[in-house]
Formats: C-alpha cells, sequence, structure tokens
C-alpha cells in the first residue's frame, strides 16, 4: 500500500517575532554589547536586568533603531531591521520608551499622546480620538489638559506608555519605568504593565531594577553582565543562578526572598 499521508504531520516551525543573533555593539573600541543572542515569542513579557553599565540600554537603542549594530543581526516580525533607523522600526511596531522622559514643550497630556498616535494617522480628529481613549484606558483621562511637566515622576512614565501605546506597537521596550518611584506607584505601574500585556496583548520587553516588579511579572528575564549575556530562565531559576547572584542580585535579595523561590 503507498502512503495516505495520514501519518504525523510536521509541525511548522513559529517564527519568533523579536530575534537577535550574535549582536555587538561598540563605542571607539569600547565594547557596549558582545555577541548576545535571544529570541521572544508573541505575547511574551521578559524582563531585562544587570547592574549599571552592563550595556542594558544600549541593546534596547540598537534594536529600536537608534544606534547602528557593529555586527550581529536582529529580525523583528520577519523583516531584518539591522540597519533600520528609529522611524523605520517603530513603523513595523515596535516602540520603545525612556528612562528619562523629556516634557514635550507646551504640550498638554493629551497632545503628548496624540503624538504616538499620527504614527498610524494624519487625521487630527482620528488622533485625538484613538489619544482619549488610550488615557481613559491608562486612568488618565482626567490629566488630559495638564502639561507634562506638572504632573508626577510617576503619571508621567505612564503618559510616555500610552504616548507608545499610541503607536500601536506589537512590541514594546520600556526602559526602567519604575525607577525612583515609591511602592504605591509600582503597584500603579505594574497594573499598566499588566494591562498593555494582557488587556492590549502587546508583547513587552523591560528594562528594570526594581526586582519586585520583575520577577513578579516576567514569564522569563535574561541577564546581562559586562555586555554579555550570562543567563537566561524562568524568574526562579535566575534567582538561583549563582552567577546572576554574583554579578547583580546579591546573597541579601536571596535570602530576603528565600520563601518566594520554591
Amino acid at each position: 500500500m503507498g502512503d495516505c499521508g495520514e501519518g504525523p504531520q510536521e509541525e511548522e516551525k513559529i517564527m519568533a517575532l523579536l530575534e537577535v543573533h550574535a549582536l555587538h555593539k561598540e563605542f571607539g573600541g569600547l565594547k557596549a554589547n558582545e555577541d548576545i543572542s535571544f529570541s521572544l515569542e508573541a505575547g511574551e513579557l521578559v524582563g531585562l536586568i544587570g547592574p549599571n553599565g552592563a550595556g542594558k540600554t544600549t541593546l534596547f537603542n540598537c534594536i529600536a533603531g537608534l544606534h547602528p549594530v557593529t555586527s550581529g543581526q536582529i529580525l523583528f516580525n520577519g523583516h531584518n531591521i539591522t540597519k533600520f533607523n528609529a522611524h523605520e522600526v517603530a513603523r513595523l511596531g515596535l516602540a520603545r520608551t525612556f528612562q528619562v522622559y523629556v516634557a514635550s514643550g507646551d504640550l498638554t497630556v493629551l497632545e503628548n499622546v496624540m503624538v504616538g498616535c499620527f504614527m498610524r494617522t494624519r487625521s487630527r480628529s482620528r488622533a485625538k480620538s484613538r489619544a482619549e481613549q488610550i488615557l481613559k484606558d491608562f486612568k488618565l483621562y482626567n490629566l488630559s489638559d495638564y502639561l507634562l511637566s506638572e504632573l508626577t515622576v510617576a503619571a508621567q512614565k505612564r503618559v510616555t506608555m500610552a504616548t507608545a501605546v499610541g503607536t500601536d506597537p506589537k512590541m514594546l521596550l520600556l526602559d526602567e519605568v519604575a525607577g525612583g518611584l515609591n511602592p504605591n506607584e509600582i503597584e500603579e505601574i505594574m497594573a499598566t504593565i499588566r494591562h498593555i500585556h494582557h488587556d492590549l496583548e502587546i508583547t513587552v520587553m523591560l528594562i528594570e531594577h526594581v526586582m519586585e516588579l520583575v520577577m513578579n511579572i516576567s514569564d522569563r528575564v535574561i541577564v546581562l553582565d559586562s555586555g554579555r549575556k550570562i543567563s537566561e530562565g524562568d524568574p526562579n531559576t535566575i534567582a538561583r543562578d549563582t552567577n546572576v547572584i554574583k554579578a547583580y542580585l546579591g546573597e541579601r535579595y536571596v535570602r530576603e526572598h528565600a520563601g518566594e523561590l520554591t
């Protein structure tokens, strides 16, 4: 009898949303990123941690098209974006926030979010309508007419995230959105990140030094040290990794969270 084709079929390979292959970035001979490789599937929330100077922000800048890579390759949603500029990367659906957000002149909160919305439309009325809806979703609508400079740091960070969402991204890179916030404000930021990830179904990668946030919301954590990736895994695995403890977390963190590491 011939093969009727009813046997097990080979599973179709699922393409990662973001792929970074052997990425190197040098500044005048200084290696900021060295041989970094990883991938993110659509729908993941991945933390990126490491000590100051580990190359985390540089890596984000390379992915977002703000820094040209020295060598290596970056793929996003099936496109080779290695040599794309920031605007081209954003057009494909990869948005980025920054550690320090500079208020945009005399623009109000609503107008700031509209700037993001103009990525997808030239119509002012459509951008305004979209921005208003985002501010309602983020529970920021009551601040629409305030200047960004008039807000608390925590509110400014949430507006920054709302502006990024206005670009209608498939993936969002968040750079230290919890930095300098008090515990209550960190809880608000965590709720906003969960809204972006779960409700808006946006893939998220975040740089953060607030370990309680990273370890509580990340599906997976990537660790950099001195420009190189030293570990990758689920939060519990990372918290027990001796290389990560030595380079970044420290024995104190492990002792204080021993009951949470199962």
